[in-house]
Formats: structure tokens, sequence, C-alpha cells
């Protein structure tokens, strides 16, 4: 397993932490900081789930007009993790 750790950057988590595994499947998803329910939510939701199909989900999606949101955020972090 690959452990991330992310710092987000212009939303209210401050760290996004999660595993791959070998076959760039999601585990262990969690936020801290933000929407607590909301992040908790994601993390069940992606749970087991392609890496790279979550990130071309989630790409995109702002939070007020901030211009990113955390949703946002991971998917620029599970970019940099594949790369």
């Amino acid at each position: 397993m690959k452990e991330v750790n992310y710092r987000p950057k212009g939303v209210c988590s401050v760290l996004i932490h999660y595993d791959l595994d070998d076959e760039n499947k999601i585990h262990n998803l969690s936020f801290v900081g933000g929407c607590n329910g909301n992040l908790k939510a994601i993390g069940r939701l992606l749970e087991g789930k392609d890496a790279q199909e979550a990130a071309d989900i989630l790409r995109g999606n702002q939070c007020g007009n901030r211009g990113t949101s955390c949703a946002d955020q991971l998917a620029k972090s599970i970019d940099e993790a594949l790369a």
C-alpha cells in the first residue's frame, strides 16, 4: 500500500489522508478539518473505488466562490499520487 498525505490549499480541511493499494484502489480516506459529516461520507463512498475514476468525478467541484473544494483537492492529490 502507498500512503498518501496531502495538504490541500484554499479549503477548510488541512490534511487529506488515504492509502492506495497495488491496483490504485482507495482505502482509509480521511480529512482533517472541513465539513466533518460530508467528508466522512466521501470517505465511505470511495472506499475500495478506483482512484482515477474518483478523481475524474471530483475534479472541478467547487465550494462557494473558492474556486476549489475539498473534493477537488482530493482529485488533485490523486492526480499527483498517480503521476
